[in-house]
């Protein structure tokens, strides 16, 4: 995997949690620094340690997965990609909330990184260096999910949806990539 190609991962797993970050932004009275920096380091966090621990899952099932590792990668990046995409266009309401205590946040990053798992898997069978990926993806979430918290307070909830449809639609088109390469109907 390119390290572009890991860039707009990561870009794409943090749609989510910037998502939960932008509403957290729209509900807060009164913007602190300490609301985007809890963010950053909840979302971060999660989405870094996620796919590690996918990555390790998918360590130890590799050498049996190895003739069809190109579509075990494409599926997960497909399925997780649609789940995003089918998210921001459900009808349920999100509900703005102000609260960044532990217990909201755990499961608010928790909640935003289980797709981050699916793509450890497939991290695995592409042999993908984990600590260097698992790092990017951790600083780039936290950059866009300190930034989502200002950005809801200031712009409201306009760019939610259109978060979280980009993020599905990178993961889709990278795992169309790797399913194309690994044919060998697409190189680069």
């Amino acid at each position: 995997m390119y390290f572009s190609e890991l860039i707009l991962t990561a870009i794409g797993l943090a749609m989510d949690a910037f998502a939960v970050s932008i509403c957290k932004g729209l509900a807060l009275q009164k913007l602190k620094v300490r609301h985007m920096l809890l963010a950053g380091l909840y979302f971060g966090v999660f989405q870094a340690l996620m796919p590690l621990i996918g990555y390790y899952l998918g360590s130890i099932f590799s050498g049996f997965i190895e003739k069809i590792d190109h579509w075990i990668a494409f599926v997960l990046l497909l399925w997780v990609g649609i789940g995003m995409i089918h998210e921001a266009f459900s009808q349920k309401e999100e509900q703005e909330d102000a609260d960044f205590g532990v217990r909201t946040m755990l499961i608010l990053a928790v909640a935003t990184s289980i797709d981050a798992l699916a793509v450890g898997i497939s991290f695995a069978v592409l042999s993908v260096q984990i600590l260097p990926a698992v790092s990017l993806i951790g600083v780039i979430t936290f950059a866009i999910c300190f930034a989502g918290v200002w950005i809801g307070h200031v712009f409201g909830a306009k760019l939610n949806k259109g978060a979280e449809v980009l993020g599905g639609s990178v993961l889709i088109l990278l795992g169309l990539k790797i399913l194309l390469e690994h044919l060998g109907i697409l190189s680069f």
